[in-house]
């Protein structure tokens, strides 16, 4: 599984919709949040690795009732903390 990150432009007044039709129909979706900015959404979501990432964008998410535009951002590694002394590990 890998994440992805999309960030969503809502047409006005619609991103709490779009935030709750995603959360309602995209089962890959690990958060959504609320931005301030030029985008409106910030969701995360995990696909598995065969996934086409550009697929799933324009098939699940930009086809979601109210969104104008979206930007992907493709990760490659989660850093978190280790609580081992002077440890930061790849998850």
């Amino acid at each position: 599984m890998r994440a992805v990150f999309v960030m969503i432009k809502c047409e006005l007044g619609k991103a709490y919709q779009v935030a709750d039709q995603a959360v309602e129909d995209i089962e890959q979706i690990s958060e959504i949040y609320s931005t301030s900015g030029q985008y409106d959404l910030l969701a995360k979501f995990y696909v598995d690795d065969d996934v086409d990432v550009g697929r799933f964008v324009t098939e699940k998410v930009q086809t979601l009732t109210g969104v104008k535009d979206t930007f992907t951002l493709i990760t490659f590694n989660a850093f978190t903390p280790d609580k081992s002394p002077g440890g930061t590990r790849i998850a």
